[in-house]
């Protein structure tokens, strides 16, 4: 499985688009976490989440593809789009990545 995928689901002519990231976190622990986005196609994100840390790509690896079969198990599907929320989730790692390096002071 990649570590970027889009997932989207339509209902009632309406597409729910979801991303999904696995990215490292700073410093040098060997820690990665999972970067969501959601919200409509077309539009701004209504959402952006994040799980974990974990350690290591593998472990992040493992709880998105979880993640994935729950989300298909209620409709979603894997597309092939390219990610549009990209900047949103970059924002959102530099804010995990600045709280971290706080706690590590």
């Amino acid at each position: 499985m990649p570590r970027n995928l889009c997932l989207i689901r339509q209902c009632f002519g309406l597409v729910t688009r979801i991303e999904c990231s696995i990215r490292p976190l700073a410093g040098d622990a060997g820690m990665w976490t999972l970067l969501f986005a959601a919200g409509m196609s077309g539009e701004q994100p209504s959402t952006i989440k994040s799980q974990g840390p974990f350690h290591g790509p593998f472990a992040a690896q493992t709880m998105l593809e979880s993640i994935v079969d729950s989300l298909t198990m209620h409709g979603y599907e894997l597309a092939g789009d390219p990610q549009i929320w990209c900047l949103h989730m970059q924002a959102h790692l530099r804010q995990l990545n600045g709280n971290h390096e706080q706690l590590a002071l």
